[in-house]
């Protein structure tokens, strides 16, 4: 051991002045936190930058000449200001240049389509983009710091002239507090801008590089507890193949992929396979089994696989070196106010550098056309030169807007001989005209500086705004029920004497398909009812009568329902629906009482009733002992209901004698135009009362059309759905069409001829440029046609039924003038509007007799009704 190491002595008096390491822990976590937060991961939101993205800008600026740089260039000059590793530095500026606003990249910068990560930085380029040049720097209004080495000076903040944070968003995590900001459209918030110039309110929303499809009704304005639902664009290429073209913000094709697969895996939904076919655009081929329906596909994908996210927003800057939570409203709003307080100092700068020109033009005029050079040819001393040269300038120094200062003299002692010998007088006025010009317009922006902002931002949008239009798609989402969609993974089997059902009891009774989201119902013999979440085996008690899939909130199941009162012996009958049920939970369809038990039992999924033969026992003191009963002729009530008396007598048996149909009426269905859906809870419009095999009439803007069931998953682009209607054979379709191809109007008239289901047949010309302009099944529709005769215009009224005969649907059909048509618009005729409105009246009527059929309130034992039969 050498004599210079210090050897610590127990004893030493020195360690009882220790510090406590809980109170250096305190200080040190809290040291730690500010920092993480100033210095990493939230952004200030004068300029929207993380101070390593600062650094960064302000490092390309200064090796700006207008040529690329490499990367690992930039990242070596940025470590001059930014005291972490050269990683970090190269992931900041690769996120970046991925947003494509304030970098110009070259090389190979990944992709935030597929997750491929760029190249090294020694193979990729960047320089400053002209928008960046032109709004973020401006040396004459930064506020400017030291480096962390003391070496360099670099920004507090860049005075940027636009809502940066906004448009390119941000994500970060500090220690205690997150932030994220999600990215919005250029030219929307350069048109908030100046709406906020206005005076007026604004309310801007995300806009994603991915595109794809957004529902933005709980974005809250990006303020914590908002979320935001977005989607991608899938479309149906046929019955077999979807096409994913856009992927939701935050996902990656790959990503994508998996989520699909293992959904497949789980059974959730049932697909052949997946092709990525993803080049310039996306596109993913999503190959289904066969029988598996394309609408329940797409809902099951947007249920069970990352083609649904939802993004929870947190808007959090940094004001003051504190963190603050914001609305993207209100930021968009300062943001706006700090651009007129910038563009407000340039002015002023650039006011006192012209004042100065004009100042120092002047002093340079007097000082050659009054040869006041030559006053200080005597002069022997430096004081004496420049008090001639003062003397000289007295008479014109209440002019000048300020003070003349020994600099200015100093100055005018530097001029040239040569340029005193060549001045000319006209193209000094010249000049200073040109001066009093652009400060006379520098005054006047600065007493109209709104007006001036205003046209800065739209200067910018003209300049910038092209190609930056928005590419996520603003909708409103339906809710997707999981279990309507999701594949029948799983069969269901029941043993019913010993009252175990589930997927797994595969000796037994097979009930039906499933899928493992599914709630089951059971009905025993002693009158329980009772749903519960399906499992492997599950045991829902002895005797089971009836087992199947309950679906909450179908009011269109009905049982018919025949017991035994166990107290008065009588036979009760009675039509119920299951309503709402707490799961796992036993409900009395009797009355309840000992010895009730079930004597007949029907389950209809669309309120059937059916007649049955009732039989008597041999004992029984009744003369009829075989009679016939139609259910048809109760009402449907709740399941708590007593129900009516079928008969006092002892029953033996009960059998079915005819199926019937329903009682229910039918179905009134509606179609929601926001979100493309059909629905039965009076959304949208009214298509019409529906059952069996009615059909539904869809004609797109494409000249398509198509003919449907009325399922509930169906799915139709509301963007493109011209019609939709309840499909009549007999009806007359009349349509106006574009045809590219002559660039012509074209009408014709037709009927539905095929009867395919859900398979799309194009009625115009099939030139990419043609399209359906309106059509209509009403039996004398009439148009307006505004045409050009000449340089004139003029309106014209046809009706359609007179131009052309019903012809086959492949029919081109004639033109619809001769002259070029401007506009084309459908008039309703009166006697189909006064049709529309005695056929409401009829539906409203037919609505309230359905309505009153069924009553689903619970009766009591004293509301039976005897049937008066026996």
């Amino acid at each position: 051991m050498s004599d210079n190491e210090n050897i610590i002595n127990p004893g030493d008096e020195n360690l009882h002045d220790s510090v406590p390491v809980t109170g250096m822990y305190k200080d040190w976590f809290l040291d730690y936190a500010s920092y993480v937060i100033l210095e990493r991961a939230v952004p200030a939101i004068e300029d929207g930058l993380k101070p390593v993205q600062r650094r960064i800008l302000h490092a390309m600026k200064e090796m700006d000449d207008g040529r690329f740089n490499k990367v690992a260039n930039i990242i070596g000059q940025s470590m001059q200001y930014h005291p972490h590793g050269d990683a970090s530095i190269g992931d900041a500026i690769v996120n970046l240049g991925q947003k494509d606003l304030l970098i110009e990249t070259q090389g190979n910068w990944g992709d935030i389509r597929t997750g491929d990560s760029a190249a090294a930085a020694r193979y990729i380029e960047a320089r400053l983009s002209k928008f960046a040049l032109e709004v973020v720097f401006n040396p004459q209004t930064t506020d400017w710091q030291l480096s962390y080495d003391g070496r360099k000076r670099e920004p507090v903040t860049l005075p940027v002239k636009f809502p940066l944070l906004l448009a390119q968003g941000v994500e970060g995590i500090a220690v205690g507090l997150s932030t994220k900001i999600l990215p919005h459209n250029f030219c929307e918030l350069i048109e908030g801008s100046i709406e906020i110039l206005k005076g007026n309110k604004t309310n801007i929303l995300p806009d994603f590089l991915t595109g794809g499809l957004a529902d933005f009704s709980e974005y809250n304005g990006g303020l914590r507890g908002g979320k935001v639902k977005v989607r991608a664009r899938i479309e149906e290429e046929d019955t077999k193949i979807l096409v994913i073209k856009e992927i939701p913000y935050g996902t990656t094709t790959d990503s994508l992929i998996d989520s699909i697969l293992k959904a497949n895996d789980k059974g959730k939904i049932k697909i052949k396979k997946v092709v990525d076919n993803t080049a310039k655009n996306v596109e993913i081929q999503v190959h289904l089994a066969s029988g598996v329906s394309p609408d329940v596909t797409i809902d099951a994908l947007y249920a069970f696989t990352d083609c649904e996210v939802s993004i929870s927003p947190n808007a959090c800057v940094i004001i003051n070196e504190k963190p603050v939570f914001l609305s993207v409203n209100d930021i968009l709003e300062y943001n706006t106010k700090q651009t007129k307080k910038l563009l407000k100092q340039e002015l002023e700068i650039r006011k006192g550098e012209l004042m100065e020109k004009l100042l120092f033009s002047s002093l340079e005029k007097i000082f050659i056309e009054n040869r006041i050079y030559r006053d200080i040819e005597e002069c022997t001393t430096w004081e004496e030169v420049l008090q001639a040269i003062d003397k000289g300038l007295d008479p014109y120094k209440p002019d000048f807007y300020r003070e003349i200062t020994q600099d200015d003299l100093v100055r005018l002692t530097e001029i040239k001989i040569k340029r005193i010998s060549k001045y000319d007088s006209f193209k000094a006025d010249e000049l200073m005209r040109r001066l009093e010009e652009e400060l006379k317009e520098v005054n006047y922006n600065l007493r109209h500086l709104t007006e001036y902002s205003i046209k800065y931002y739209e200067r910018l949008l003209e300049k910038y705004g092209k190609g930056r239009e928005r590419k996520t798609e603003i909708r409103a989402f339906d809710t997707i029920q999981a279990t309507v969609v999701a594949a029948n993974n799983a069969k269901l089997y029941v043993n019913r004497k010993d009252g175990f059902v589930g997927f797994g009891l595969k000796k037994d009774e097979f009930v039906c398909d499933c899928s493992d989201l599914d709630d089951i119902i059971a009905i025993r013999k002693d009158g329980k009812m009772m749903v519960s979440k399906i499992q492997d085996k599950l045991f829902m008690g002895k005797d089971i009568l009836h087992v199947g899939i309950f679906r909450k909130n179908d009011d269109r199941l009905t049982f018919n329902l025949i017991y035994l009162d166990g107290a008065s012996g009588r036979a009760m009958v009675k039509r119920f629906q299951p309503g709402g049920v707490t799961r796992d939970r036993e409900y009395d369809l009797t009355k309840g009482t000992k010895g009730s038990k079930v004597l007949y039992l029907t389950a209809n999924p669309n309120g059937e009733a059916e007649i049955v033969t009732v039989y008597l026992t041999q004992g029984a003191k009744a003369r009829v002992k075989v009679f016939d009963f139609d259910f048809a002729t109760l009402d449907i009530k709740g399941r708590g209901a007593g129900g009516n008396i079928l008969t006092k007598y002892p029953v033996r048996k009960v059998q079915l004698k005819m199926e019937g149909v329903s009682t229910l009426g039918g179905l009134d269905i509606y179609y929601d135009p926001v979100v493309g859906r059909l629905n039965t809870d009076e959304r949208g419009q009214l298509i019409g009362n529906f059952l069996g095999e009615d059909k539904i009439l869809v004609c797109y803007k494409s000249g398509d059309y198509e003919l449907t069931g009325f399922e509930l998953t169906n799915r139709y682009e509301p963007n493109e759905v011209l019609l939709i209607e309840k499909f009549d054979p007999e009806k007359v379709l009349s349509a106006v069409y574009y045809d590219g191809g002559s660039k012509t109007y074209y009408v014709k008239r037709f009927q539905i001829e095929t009867t395919t289901m859900n398979k799309k047949f194009n009625f115009i010309t099939d030139h990419r440029s043609s399209y359906l302009k309106l059509i209509s099944t009403e039996k004398q529709p009439q148009v307006k046609v505004l045409v050009l005769k000449g340089k004139t215009e003029e309106e014209q009224e046809y009706d359609l039924d007179m131009l052309i005969d019903v012809k086959g649907w492949k029919a081109m059909g004639n033109k619809l003038s001769s002259h070029p048509v401007k506009e084309v618009n459908l008039i309703s005729s009166q006697k189909a509007e006064n049709k529309v409105k005695e056929g409401q009246d009829d539906d409203s009527s037919d609505e309230l007799e359905i309505g009153s059929t069924i009553d689903l309130s619970p009766k009591k034992d004293s509301d039976e009704e005897q049937l008066g039969l026996f």
